[in-house]
């Protein structure tokens, strides 16, 4: 049926988005004739003016029609992985997939499928999610609309294409699992699996594998811990290898940059940010951009990323934001001790039994035929147990470990986001955030028209000030602080004197509440690159926090070093403008190169290392990672292989060492005649060799796009932390253009460079460096990479009349509730 509903276009049209020669009306799910639903309205409405590079700009009466119209248009680009979302959440990838198959959100959670599924089945069990949204903790009206329309939004977009064989992408055409039949719910345990990945869902496997001790395994390291580091405190752990096995892999960061500059700092005397989010390429936690837009009350832009109705990054009229990822924990270990059984343990209540949850997983066998297969879980009432030695939480015959994780009881994070995109400025952006308690594992860089800019983490954190940290660790929790700052506390008063404390002007008990969490308001600048709150400016240093939100006095990263110095050698010849904002992105200084190059070093090192054709190489190179620059190969390889100490993770390599009274300047000076360095650039150039890649080779011939699907387009940028690029990009489990050097595969995502101009305007560019469709064989699959790789921005359409002057298509869904 091809109709424009009335009360619907008059609007739309207002708004010039419904060209009558270009407007494709579409009605899902029609009721019969005769009916009053039939004879009625539809009650979802909404329409999709896709522009260049297929961004859809979705416009509606209200929230549930926009999560209706979001729902729709995120099908139309994503659908792989939103029934791939989806699918995890009901807790049937087994039955599907088959059990032994495995699941990688590309960013912390892994295992098989039956892995995923004993978890998620035993949430469904427990009815985590419905118990959330009947609670305090749980959403609002306008985000259950939201999330219900976005549901429905799937639903009327696979109904129109004609089911699961009609999809053009080949990873999932056909799939048996992708059915119209999306509910709200399905949506909910998707979005409350997104904010485990940093505390539960990390610890995965752990946590599905868990059995108690037994004779054949009793879970004893060679000597008790305790026994151990306090016997010979030099044996504490690696620290590298023990941040790995807690979710912060120091080689494999999860992470961003985002910088916001102030009136007093740039042309215009208004805010402008520059945010890069380093996300993964491909899977659960890929963007897409939208608009979203209520008539006269809401409008909003950015990325979303999929499965998410609302959006995460972007701007309004008045305000733009970014999000880097932050240091603080989201959970804490209690240990409890056991007491005659490795299942009882002792409470200041009295001795309990662990919570044994059997979980039944229908999985689908070699042959086809389906079979259900019974898992064990256990929990304490704080949370899931856990048999992990990599993070010293052993279960063994005389204690154990449980997770007591913030993300776990909230169900809060569409509401913040939705809430944010209302902001009229940087203050009013962080008060809605707080109203909303549901920033997951984010810190929030931000910038407004007035000119005023916002550093905060104001993230979900475990109410555990330092005095009760020091109150309640056990032995083995002391180790996990002092090596890692996780206080590991006694469980056996976690219901007492070592629960989480709770603040009053917290949105719910157990979490800090504002006034104990860092935050910054500036007129200059603001930046975040991963590293903690320590630092969002020079020239202003955030102390006296808890320490599980990360550290202070702290060394920062080369990545954030260059964050700063794109900034402070901007200022130091003028105030910064919107094309030099740009510019910052797209320069790709390596910041550990103009370190360790300074005094020739680099060469130094390369010749006493027998680098032969390498060094004339390095010496020539400009110290970028552009596509024309030849050497960057040789400086990551070096980078990579360079000393640090095991224990403490402290490099080695530097002849002025750090110092918190010069913290972007320090450590420096690379020890050219340190044996550890010559034989890390040795081995360096001996990788290469070993793999024919020539030494003056352009680094655009070695670094290509590598997601699914995608050409061997070159790209500039290169690593991030260990290098120092800002615009980092990384190759982890490539899946195209494997023959290349180092396809890429993850980094620096969705990038906005938003600037508020005079009378209003706003000066929005962006790049989706993979494109806004997953779909290889859609013409929006790679045409933003190939922009990206000549360094171009896409001038994203963001008022009425913009959106028509870049309008490819534009199209009215209609669906009854």
């Amino acid at each position: 049926m091809f109709t424009t509903p009335p009360r619907f276009a008059a609007a739309a049209v207002s708004l010039g988005l419904v060209p009558a020669l270009l407007s494709i009306v579409w009605q899902a799910d029609a009721a019969p004739a005769g009916t009053a639903q039939a004879a009625s309205a539809p009650a979802y409405s909404a329409t999709i003016t896709r522009t260049k590079h297929g961004i859809p700009h979705v416009l509606a009466k209200d929230f549930g029609s926009l999560g209706f119209g979001s729902g729709y248009a995120s099908a139309g680009t994503s659908i792989c992985t939103l029934a791939d979302t989806l699918l995890t959440g009901r807790g049937e990838r087994s039955r599907y997939l088959g059990p032994s198959g495995r699941y990688d959100d590309q960013v912390s959670m892994t295992g098989t499928n039956l892995q995923v599924d004993t978890l998620v089945t035993d949430l469904h069990d427990r009815q985590v999610v419905e118990r959330l949204l009947a609670s305090k903790a749980g959403p609002g009206a306008e985000a259950r609309e939201m999330v219900k329309g976005y549901a429905a939004g799937v639903n009327a977009w696979l109904r129109k294409v004609g089911g699961s064989a009609k999809i053009t992408d080949p990873s999932c055409r056909g799939a048996a699992y992708i059915r119209p039949d999306a509910t709200a719910t399905d949506i909910w345990y998707g979005v409350y699996l997104a904010n485990l990945i940093a505390s539960t869902g990390h610890f995965l496997p752990q946590i599905t594998e868990a059995t108690p001790p037994s004779a054949s395994d009793p879970g004893i390291p060679e000597l008790p811990v305790s026994a151990r580091f306090a016997a010979a405190p030099k044996q504490l752990p690696d620290k590298q290898k023990l941040m790995a096995a807690l979710g912060k892999d120091p080689k494999s960061p999860f992470g961003s940059n985002a910088t916001a500059i102030g009136g007093a700092a740039t042309t215009t005397g208004r805010g402008m940010v520059l945010g890069n989010p380093h996300f993964p390429w491909r899977g659960r936690y890929r963007f897409t951009q939208q608009q979203l837009t209520i008539p006269g009350s809401y409008d909003v832009a950015g990325a979303s990323l999929i499965g998410s109705p609302v959006v995460n990054i972007g701007w309004n009229k008045d305000v733009a934001w970014s999000h880097t990822v932050s240091t603080a924990y989201r959970f804490t270990p209690y240990e409890y001790q056991t007491l005659g059984s490795p299942t009882s343990y002792v409470t200041t209540g009295g001795v309990k039994q662990l919570d044994k949850r059997e979980v039944r997983v229908v999985v689908r066998r070699g042959d086809g035929r389906l079979s259900t297969v019974t898992r064990s879980l256990y929990r304490t009432d704080e949370g899931y147990v856990l048999d992990d030695p990599a993070t010293l939480m052993n279960w063994t015959p005389v204690s154990f470990f449980a997770i007591r994780d913030a993300n776990a009881e909230q169900l809060r994070t569409i509401d913040t986001f939705l809430d944010m995109g209302k902001a009229t400025d940087v203050t009013d952006l962080l008060a809605r955030q707080d109203k909303g308690g549901g920033m997951p594992w984010v810190n929030t860089t931000a910038a407004d028209r007035a000119g005023n800019t916002l550093y905060a983490d104001h993230s979900v954190v475990p109410n555990v000030p330092n005095a009760l940290a020091h109150q309640c660790m056990t032995p083995i929790g002391r180790v996990l602080f002092q090596v890692a700052g996780l206080p590991g506390l006694d469980g056996t008063r976690a219901t007492a004197d070592c629960a989480w404390r709770t603040d009053p002007d917290a949105q719910r008990p157990g979490i800090l509440g504002p006034r104990n969490l860092p935050v910054a308001v500036r007129r200059d600048w603001v930046m975040n690159a991963n590293d903690s709150y320590w630092l969002p400016n020079p020239a202003q240093r955030l102390e006296g926090f808890a320490r599980i939100i990360g550290c202070e006095k702290c060394q920062r990263t080369l990545r954030t070093r260059m964050v700063d110095r794109y900034v402070m050698d901007a200022l130091a010849k003028r105030r910064i403008s919107p094309t030099d904002l740009r510019g910052f992105e797209h320069q790709n200084r390596v910041m550990g190169a103009e370190v360790m190059g300074e005094g020739n070093d680099l060469v130094d090192v390369c010749l006493a290392a027998d680098g032969g054709d390498a060094c004339p190489v390095l010496a020539a190179w400009d110290r970028t990672s552009n596509v024309g620059s030849r050497g960057n190969q040789i400086f990551e390889e070096f980078v990579t292989r360079l000393p640090k100490q095991a224990l403490t993770g402290a490099e080695t390599y530097w002849k002025v060492p750090f110092s918190e009274a010069d913290p972007v300047n320090t450590p420096r000076d690379l020890d050219e005649a340190n044996a550890d360095v010559v034989t890390a650039m040795k081995d360096a150039i001996g990788s290469l060799r070993s793999r024919n890649v020539p030494m003056n080779a352009t680094w655009g011939s070695l670094q290509v796009a590598g997601d699914t699907g995608a050409p061997a387009i070159p790209l500039g940028g290169g690593s991030g932390d260990d290098a120092g690029n800002a615009n980092a990009l990384a190759s982890r489990n490539p899946v195209q253009n494997t023959d290349r050097y180092k396809p890429v595969t993850y980094g620096s995502s969705h990038i906005e460079a938003i600037s508020f101009l005079d009378g209003g305007a706003v000066d929005a560019r962006t790049i989706l460096t993979y494109g806004q469709s997953e779909d290889p064989t859609s013409p929006w699959s790679k045409d933003q990479t190939e922009l990206f790789g000549k360094k171009q921005w896409v001038s994203f359409p963001f008022t009425a009349a913009q959106i028509q002057g870049e309008r490819v298509t534009t199209e009215t869904v209609t669906a009854p509730r």
